[in-house]
């Protein structure tokens, strides 16, 4: 059977139409992948944010100006030159000896 003028119309509508349908699902998937990459970009904006408040608030409670009042109303004297020394804190977890 020879493929006549209309066959041939058809059969290219139809892979117009399907090749059309392809393009449109897969714009909506990136419209969508780009509204989900917004939300993420705000929300860690939104984090990062916190995390500078908290840290301000944590440098600031640590501060000599607020730590000595609060020893000194608590009894404690405050430290001469020799007596103060900072102390290491250990990261791992589990208190695992340091490697070298």
């Amino acid at each position: 059977m020879k493929l006549r003028g209309r066959h041939w119309l058809g059969f290219w509508l139809v892979l117009f139409l399907g090749t059309a349908a392809a393009v449109v699902t897969r714009q909506r998937a990136a419209l969508l992948t780009a509204r989900r990459l917004g939300t993420l970009r705000d929300s860690t904006t939104n984090l990062d944010a916190t995390k500078s408040d908290l840290l301000r608030q944590i440098n600031s409670a640590t501060s000599r100006a607020v730590l000595v009042p609060k020893m000194e109303r608590a009894g404690f004297h405050q430290p001469s030159e020799f007596e103060d020394s900072p102390l290491p804190i250990d990261t791992l977890a589990g208190g695992a000896p340091r490697r070298r």
